[in-house]
């Protein structure tokens, strides 16, 4: 039988493996469902200081202030050097990212986000109810988890519950929380301003259903059917002039954006899109509440 010594070396010998076995593990990104996820976009101006940085669909915002930056989504890992070109392009400094926020726990928005955390110190601020599938990388996923890590884990500097404030210089965004999606997704509210006018700006992200699986059977998120529900119908009840979504098909920014074109944050007011987009949702949840 062991001392107390010799146990004491041996359990301190286990959890040293054991956590350089758990470092040593390798984030597996899936295949992205689109080309478009990759594929390039000149970055642009929407309206006032609020800028696209994302890529073809992976939306990824940029709001600027006096005082330093904020970034909203990551895209997919490999997204992190187009992003910081994109910002480099429109005249920013990637290092002025202060505040980092995500509108969704998953591969295809998270996939960056340690990176760019870790290279220029910016405050992670994330819905609570997904900070736990931030820390294992993705891997508790009640869609996608499952079989290890999707993107590089990260621990949020600050958990957002439903109505909080993020605010940095002259800017103030109220963080909405519209689960579903993920047990933690969520919108932001906020108002730019440019020469002309002010406006009130919507990023949704928008209660699309990424299961196969009837709600019912989902042990690891009981409340899923009740979630989007709740979601569905806040987000009948939002108050905007211009709205974008997490993925830029979602807002059919490619009709209303080319590159090279002139500022036109009039494109982007569009109440009757984002209905009809929402009117969308409400049909595909009903048709799988019928699976239960």
């Amino acid at each position: 039988m062991l001392n107390n010594s010799l146990k004491n070396i041996a359990f301190v010998v286990i959890i040293s493996v054991t956590a350089i076995t758990a470092s040593a593990q390798k984030v597996k990104e899936p295949k992205p469902w689109s080309d478009e996820w990759a594929k390039t976009y000149q970055p642009f101006r929407i309206a006032g200081n609020l800028y696209y940085v994302g890529t073809y669909d992976l939306a990824c915002y940029l709001i600027t202030t006096p005082q330093g930056n904020i970034l909203i989504n990551t895209g997919l890992a490999a997204s992190a050097t187009q992003i910081k070109n994109n910002i480099k392009a429109l005249g920013f400094k990637f290092s002025d990212i202060k505040i980092l926020l995500n509108t969704q726990a998953h591969y295809d928005h998270m996939g960056a986000m340690a990176f760019i955390k870790k290279k220029t110190g910016a405050q992670l601020m994330i819905d609570e109810k997904d900070a736990s599938v931030l820390k294992d990388g993705g891997s508790s996923d009640y869609a996608l988890g499952g079989k290890g890590s999707t993107f590089k884990p990260v621990v949020a500097d600050r958990l957002l519950h439903d109505g909080d404030t993020i605010t940095l210089g002259n800017m103030q965004l109220i963080m909405l929380h519209h689960p579903g999606h993920t047990k933690g997704s969520c919108s932001f509210l906020f108002t730019v301003k440019d020469e002309q006018k002010a406006y009130k700006v919507l990023i949704a992200n928008m209660p699309t259903i990424v299961t196969d699986s009837s709600f019912t059977s989902i042990n690891s998120y009981p409340a899923i059917a009740a979630d989007y529900a709740y979601t569905l119908k806040a987000m009948k009840n939002i108050s905007f002039d211009i709205w974008v979504a997490s993925h830029a098909s979602q807002f059919k920014m490619h009709s209303k954006h080319k590159p090279g074109v002139a500022y036109n944050p009039a494109a982007f007011i569009d109440q009757a899109g984002y209905d009809a987009a929402i009117k969308d949702l409400v049909k595909e949840y009903e048709e799988k509440i019928k699976q239960d």
